[in-house]
């Protein structure tokens, strides 16, 4: 690159960041499963950014919707990188196996991310063995941006499950989209771990 002019540098430097964005907005899911719809989607009327993961578990829906029931913190965990959790205090601790004490989770109930409770979401929906979405609680001072959290399992015909993970955004500040795409490269890291350690979970006890 020690070549090439500055006009040039910078125009491949934009060019690498939309590839790497494209790529970690959509990490393991198919062009449809990125742009089709699903469950949770109605919560946020317009997305400012939305994200798509996706990765395929060989084994039962029946066998997933267990470790995606128990998440939480104070709870199953989020099956990612518990020791950067940690370090920011949030206390969380991946469980390896399941809990039947945590398989119960209805409409309403508050989904912890951290000890404190300013942190935490709210269960929007739930279609065990089918489909948990999160939410920002209703009633909850306006912050800078509305978001959505869905878990989706879909069963493949050789017994297989995808497990799509999204995140929808909606800002509520003209500067929120800056701080939404810095959270999103963060998401991508942490997300892409979760998706590996419930598969390894879910195989592992299939």
């Amino acid at each position: 690159m020690k070549h090439l002019s500055g006009p040039a540098v910078l125009a491949w430097l934009v060019a690498a960041g939309f590839v790497f964005r494209r790529f970690q907005l959509r990490w393991g899911a198919t062009a449809a499963e990125a742009d089709g719809g699903l469950p949770g989607d109605d919560f946020l009327s317009t997305a400012d950014l939305q994200s798509t993961r996706a990765v395929t578990i060989k084994a039962p829906a029946t066998d997933v919707w267990p470790w995606l029931a128990q998440m939480g913190q104070g709870r199953g965990g989020l099956y990612s990188y518990d020791f950067l959790e940690n370090l920011a205090g949030l206390e969380i601790h991946s469980a390896d196996r399941i809990h039947p004490e945590w398989q119960d989770i209805n409409v309403g109930d508050r989904f912890h991310l951290a000890p404190a409770a300013s942190a935490d979401l709210e269960v929007g929906l739930v279609d065990p063995g089918s489909a948990l979405v999160l939410r920002v609680p209703t009633g909850s001072p306006p912050g800078p941006f509305d978001f959505s959290w869905a878990f989706v399992l879909q069963p493949l015909p050789d017994g297989a499950t995808r497990l799509l993970v999204r995140e929808r955004y909606a800002c509520r500040q003209w500067w929120a989209r800056c701080l939404v795409e810095a959270v999103e490269v963060a998401s991508f890291i942490m997300s892409r771990r979760m998706l590996h350690g419930i598969r390894s979970r879910a195989e592992g006890n299939s």
